[in-house]
């Protein structure tokens, strides 16, 4: 009587196999298309960027790219075969609606992100990267870029997204799951450990010493066919978790190198003794002494890059007001961001830092106090200091750092009474200016000297710019970026009119520069010219000029600090362009990757990739001699920036 549930047990054991076969390859395969197709599209659409490329080369992008997309797949799939091998046989029906659901989970999730990865690239000349996440703490600021800059884009997704899970549920996996649970548990059980290899082997992608990651997607010297092979939901979720592994040592990445060598290495290029219990920490005179101390006021200006401004080389005349403010100012034209994000720039024009492999300092957890500021500097000599914002400072955590790190005033959207106009990042950069004069009139009135660093905000997208303050630029969108870079420059225009006629201003040093450029892009391994960012010093105590040399943001700091008036005892990790026998260089970090300038000479560095070296020529990187000095001195510095931040030695 027990004959033919006997029968039926043996079938489904021999059947077994062909079922597991069956289940990862219906799984899978979409998988697989879908990623095939975005990169096909995305080579078509980058198809003038690699003409200097042979063919093979380029097809060789999507051979590396199947073991990226397999690094995905198998992720994806480590679910499905946990509940097929393991789901009791009672459960079947369950175990296959899970399946199910899975698979329309992660397939529209793939499809989502390869929709999602031109408008990425557009902004940010990348494959999603840890940026792609960053903003989902800010869904306000979020939602209204998207809103503004992407309606077509969130259309083709909801329409795309759409379609996958029409086809997804017209293709269940659910009857083939259920069929494959209802066999025996033991019998399935056996296929986890031969599967689990299997799928262990996809993720690790690699036979090596250590698994594969994004840098193996760069198989040739081109960046731009490096992120055609990369896989956009691997290189994000991964950029994600590297970039927030806080206390772990990233800089080894880009290459292993003694402590001490790197400490002495930068020592060197700062020309400065070093100290082993506060690294860098030295003493430097003013170059304009005086009795009263000096304010100090940084205008941060949002991705103004120097390819916008008239004193740099731009013709289209967006700038007046700063390019009159240069002929009266130390105008540095050769002058370096720390990197692509504000935060980068905020470190470096506050506190003099360089750019930390990972997540910046502003949002790490060792540097939240007792960090090294303006205001721990200036502090103790009676400063007030403010950080004055037109938005929410609660963004990338500015307003904790700041705050944490002693700065005693923190304006923001909600301090403004009434503002002339509010956008999508806070008010504009009229009311920004406006209040940063109300501030420093209240504290000179107090007598007190004042640092203070104002971040503008107008020039970021969606552009959002009142009405009558400037000829808007024929011919092009009004929410665009020729016209918020020229409303910028109106902002400083009306901040520097405004400021002459207060009694502060003949006792203030001002700065003026940007934090970065904005949608740094380029076919080079580092786009050295995207970096190139203006700024310029300015007060009644600083001799108009211009500095031609390579400098960096931190320079730029120190510089300025010189004219305070006073004898001065900091860290700060770049040197004053008067210094005698100065090391003029440039630390700057395009995604995942460092460039280290000195003169026409520059050091490109990746992880788990040799250092490369460049030289930077009528706007083109040309792979050159190596120079194992450059690379040992740049690695020097991601190494030392990394070490200040994990043992708090930046104070």
């Amino acid at each position: 009587m027990n004959q033919q549930p006997e029968e039926n047990a043996l079938v489904e054991r021999r059947q077994t196999p062909w079922l597991f076969a069956q289940l990862l390859v219906r799984f899978s395969l979409p998988l697989y298309v879908t990623c095939f197709i975005g990169r096909l599209v995305l080579c078509l659409w980058l198809l003038p960027r690699l003409a200097d490329i042979p063919w093979g080369t380029r097809l060789m992008a999507f051979v590396h790219g199947i073991r990226m997309d397999t690094i995905a797949v198998a992720w994806l799939t480590v679910p499905v075969v946990i509940v097929a091998c393991l789901a009791p046989s009672r459960f079947a029906s369950r175990a296959a609606f899970v399946a199910q659901k899975w698979s329309l989970v992660s397939l529209a999730l793939l499809v989502f992100v390869e929709v999602a990865t031109f408008p990425f690239f557009a902004e940010y000349d990348a494959r999603p990267n840890f940026l792609f996440t960053a903003y989902v703490e800010y869904p306000r600021e979020l939602l209204t870029m998207l809103w503004s800059d992407q309606k077509l884009g969130l259309a083709l997704a909801a329409v795309l997204v759409t379609a996958a899970l029409w086809w997804r549920s017209q293709h269940s996996l659910a009857p083939l799951a259920q069929r494959l649970t209802r066999a025996p548990l033991v019998t399935r059980a056996v296929f986890l450990a031969p599967l689990s290899v299997l799928l262990f082997l996809g993720i690790r992608s690699s036979l090596g010493h250590r698994p594969a990651n994004t840098s193996d997607a760069f198989y040739c010297q081109s960046r731009i066919a490096g992120e055609l092979a990369k896989n956009s939901l691997h290189s994000a979720a991964y950029e994600a978790y590297r970039g927030r592994k806080d206390g772990t040592r990233l800089a080894a990445q880009y290459g292993k190198l003694d402590r001490d060598e790197a400490y002495g290495r930068v020592a060197h290029m700062l020309r400065v003794p070093l100290n082993a219990e506060a690294p860098f920490r030295r003493t430097e005179p003013s170059v304009a002494p005086t009795v009263s101390p000096r304010n100090l006021v940084i205008i941060i200006e949002e991705s103004m890059g120097a390819r916008f401004v008239g004193h740099l080389g731009d013709q289209r005349g967006l700038t007046p007001s700063l390019d009159e403010l240069s002929g009266q100012s130390l105008t540095f034209r050769n002058l370096h961001a720390n990197g692509t994000r504000s935060i980068r720039g905020l470190s470096a024009l506050s506190a003099g830092f360089l750019a930390i492999p990972g997540e910046g300092v502003l949002k790490r957890p060792k540097s939240q106090s007792g960090f090294f500021t303006l205001s721990s500097l200036l502090e103790p000599k009676g400063y007030h200091s403010s950080f004055i914002y037109g938005g929410e400072a609660r963004f990338d955590n500015m307003r904790g750092w700041y705050t944490g790190n002693g700065f005693d005033l923190i304006v923001e959207e909600k301090d403004y009474e009434a503002p002339l106009f509010r956008g999508s990042w806070g008010v504009s950069d009229e009311d920004l200016m406006n209040k940063a004069i109300e501030t420093y009139r209240g504290l000179h009135r107090e007598g007190r000297p004042f640092v203070s660093v104002i971040f503008s905000s107008s020039n970021h997208t969606p552009f959002d710019l009142p009405d009558g303050k400037i000829d808007w630029v024929p011919n092009i969108p009004r929410t665009s970026v020729k016209n918020a870079i020229k409303y910028a420059d109106f902002a400083i225009g009306h901040f520097f009119q405004t400021a002459r006629s207060e009694p502060f201003h003949a006792n203030t040093v001002y700065v003026v520069v940007a934090d970065h450029d904005i949608r740094v892009h380029g076919d080079a391994a580092v786009p050295v010219d995207h970096f190139h960012i203006p700024g310029l010093i300015h007060g009644t105590c600083v001799p108009p000029g211009t500095h031609d040399e390579v400098a960096s943001q931190p320079d730029l700091l120190a510089t300025a600090l010189s004219y305070l008036g006073v004898e001065l005892d900091y860290p700060v990790l770049g040197t004053p362009i008067h210094r005698s026998e100065r090391d003029a260089f440039a630390l700057m970090q395009f995604n995942e990757a460092y460039g280290f300038r000195r003169g026409e000479k520059v050091a490109v560095l990746r992880p788990s990739m040799a250092p490369q070296t460049y030289v930077w020529r009528d706007g083109q990187l040309s792979p050159t001699e190596k120079d194992s000095e450059l690379e040992l001195d740049g690695l020097s510095l991601i190494h030392v920036a990394e070490d200040l931040y994990e043992r708090r030695l930046y104070r």
